[in-house]
């Protein structure tokens, strides 16, 4: 079964308060799960990376065997992807674990869009991060 996956992560501050999101659909475009969780102090990369964390252990328990993953962060896709390497300490471990998660999966991809394409997980990181005031 595939799904897309569109996550996001956001700190107010960076590093500063930060909460992931992710929003898991059909490739029809209907929703079949949101999530989103508080991070504690964080940087903005940081938060991108948990928000993919996030969003694929929903696609996994959701029984997704492909994934299609979106976010507005092109930092992460190109390290994902192998295009970028991953220089940043903190960011080492959380690039390590995103790729063993994706490698639960028989088919991945992933891809940055413009902020305004991820609207609703960026929606979520928002809220979460509304709530915590």
């Amino acid at each position: 079964m595939k799904l897309v996956v569109h996550v996001d992560g956001g700190a107010r501050g960076n590093p500063g308060p930060a909460a992931a999101g992710a929003v898991v659909s059909t490739p029809a475009g209907d929703v079949v799960d949101r999530a989103h969780e508080l991070l504690g102090v964080a940087t903005n990369n940081v938060a991108e990376y948990r928000g993919l964390l996030l969003g694929l252990a929903r696609a996994r328990e959701l029984g997704a065997t492909e994934v299609d993953v979106v976010n507005d962060s092109e930092l992460i896709a190109k390290q994902v992807n192998g295009v970028y390497k991953v220089k940043h300490a903190d960011m080492k471990p959380l690039h390590a674990a995103a790729k063993a998660a994706l490698g639960d999966f028989e088919r991945w991809s992933i891809r940055s869009v413009p902020r305004a394409q991820n609207a609703e997980a960026d929606a979520l990181v928002n809220q979460a991060l509304d709530a915590a005031r």
